[in-house]
């Protein structure tokens, strides 16, 4: 064993965005001395604003693994408002139209997917106060922080790792984890990089914070009354290989914020990068395009300078390694559509984290013992362009994009009441066996990683839709042949509509639930029965009585 008196820490991590600085405050809450490194300071702009039930459920287990419980204060809007401030915005669904040049929105391409409240009261993440908290949190734990301080190169050896930084520094320590995003050090200095980008999906985006959003509400005559208004919930507006988003701040009456993000994701072989126009002007073109979507931005002004970006999907042929570890936005990333981002980093934090506690514990460092964030990793990367490649060819005819919105909205469901139920009988028993189970799974990466019938539709889907991409079958042909299979799926309960097409809204209300329980205590496979069960019954109890299950 090494002398770790060599040694000024344990662990440094690069990047001090949510990633970061959640690992750093685990690791340092640990009795690890941990240095933060970031080019950059606090408080910042940062974009990835929404969440979804599966993060929430996620940050959640993860305050209640490793005893930080800073971080399960994001796990709800009620929360991140009592310690951190009003100046997020709610999420209670993802909302979708289908929108055609110069026309107004059909009112039959619409959707609309209720977060059941048992996964929390999800929220739009105003990223420079989330971040700066969880800074704040790290450094509290016992974090050493260094901001305004790049790495300039990294060392690797037998017994630690070197870095030196643009301040001619130099720090030695244990094990280095990358979280900086996609200009990672590490993934440049060690040429980790796929090259040619094997990704499917191809996207570039154009974003900023805005003023004066009209509330998509007060502008859809005509159109059928969703669930839940369509401002308290990410709204997606799209169109034939491309989408806008609009996450309002401003959504709840606690909230003390005005701002919206707002942006336009497009392919850039549809959409070429002009060179007479700037990023903004872009955007505006694209805007008036779509008559719903130029009202609802008539009046909206940006607070800040815009982005434009070129192609934004990239991943690693390797993201874990010896002594090192690229983290999520560091190893890969795919596209904003379906709020994956902070969902994957959680994930990859919770398998991450009591791996490395354990190889500092025994100073063994060895590689192999990280084999499953590699892989879970490379599943989040694969699955998601999967997913999101699917999507964006699905946009040009409704029922396609019908098929595919049901297969990712359902699956996303069972998979986190999946987790729910472990991470209570965790909690429950204090066998932290349970958290470790939920890794002993064929298929990491899915959001339902356990159920070899959800990945064989998934996987269906996205071979059908690569199929209409490259003129081999109709879209008409794959949305007909998708919707049988899920009619014919018995691990799909019906009382949601999942395999009725003519059902836009995915609504998880009380009745619907209480429908869900009696099918999964009666016809639900074996495989599900128990999570179904268990977390159905939670979630009628936090519809009924207000109360929260963590």
């Amino acid at each position: 064993m090494n002398d770790q008196s060599q040694h000024s820490h344990d662990v440094a991590i690069l990047g001090t965005g949510l990633a970061g600085s959640v690992l750093g405050a685990i690791l340092a809450k640990a009795g690890h001395r941990v240095l933060l490194l970031d080019a950059g300071t606090h408080p910042r702009f940062a974009i990835g604003e929404s969440t979804v039930g599966y993060t929430l459920v996620h940050l959640r287990m993860l305050a209640n693994r490793y005893g930080v419980p800073e971080v399960g204060h994001l796990g709800s809007l009620d929360e991140c408002i009592k310690y951190i401030g009003s100046s997020s915005g709610v999420k209670k669904h993802f909302g979708f139209m289908i929108h055609r040049d110069g026309k107004e929105p059909d009112p039959r391409e619409i959707n609309q997917f209720r977060l059941p409240k048992v996964l929390h009261t999800a929220s739009h993440y105003f990223r420079q106060d989330v971040d700066a908290y969880l800074f704040n949190t790290a450094v509290r734990y016992g974090c050493e922080a260094k901001q305004n301080c790049r790495v300039e190169k990294v060392d690797i050896d037998d017994d630690g790792v070197t870095l030196q930084t643009t301040r001619g520094e130099t720090h030695r320590v244990r094990y280095i984890v990358d979280g900086s995003g996609f200009r990672s050090p590490l993934a440049t200095q060690f040429g980790l990089r796929a090259e040619p980008n094997p990704l499917k999906h191809h996207a570039r985006s154009i974003f900023t914070h805005m003023t004066g959003v009209k509330r998509v509400d007060d502008l859809t005559r005509g159109l059928d009354t969703p669930p839940l208004p369509w401002h308290e919930g990410t709204m997606h507006h799209m169109f034939d290989r491309g989408w806008f988003w609009i996450i309002p701040f401003d959504n709840h009456p606690q909230s003390t914020n005005p701002l919206c993000s707002v942006g336009v994701q497009l392919d850039p072989r549809r959409y070429p990068k002009p060179a007479d126009m700037t990023p903004e002007q872009e955007f505006w073109h694209h805007v008036d395009r779509f008559p719903l979507v130029k009202r609802q931005l008539a009046e909206a002004r940006s607070v800040r300078e815009w982005v434009g970006t070129d192609r934004l999907q990239y991943t690693s042929t390797q993201t874990v390694g010896y002594r090192y570890a690229l983290l999520s936005h560091a190893a890969g990333f795919i596209d904003p559509l379906f709020s994956r981002g902070m969902s994957n980093t959680a994930e990859v934090i919770n398998v991450l984290a009591w791996r490395l506690l354990r190889a500092l514990r025994n100073d063994d460092f060895d590689p192999e013992q990280f084999e499953y964030v590699e892989r879970l990793q490379q599943g989040l990367i694969h699955h998601n362009d999967r997913l999101v490649n699917s999507a964006f060819i699905s946009f040009q005819n409704y029922d396609l994009w019908n098929a595919v919105f049901r297969i990712w909205s359902y699956g996303s469901l069972p998979g986190a009441f999946r987790v729910i139920h472990e991470d209570e009988k965790a909690r429950a028993t204090g066998d932290h066996g349970y958290w470790k189970g939920l890794e002993d799974v064929p298929n990491p990466g899915l959001w339902w990683p356990d159920k070899p019938e959800y990945k064989e539709i998934f996987e269906v889907m996205a071979d059908y839709c690569e199929a209409v991409d490259a003129g081999e079958m109709k879209a008409q042909d794959a949305a007909d042949r998708l919707f049988a299979r899920l009619r014919r799926a018995d691990w799909i309960p019906p009382s949601l509509g999942i395999a009725n097409e003519n059902v836009k809204f995915i609504d998880p209300n009380p009745k619907a639930l209480i429908k869900m329980l009696r099918w999964s205590a009666r016809q639900a496979p074996a495989d599900m029965r128990d999570y179904m069960v268990g977390t159905s019954v939670s979630a009628i109890k936090h519809f009924v009585r207000g109360k929260r299950i963590f």
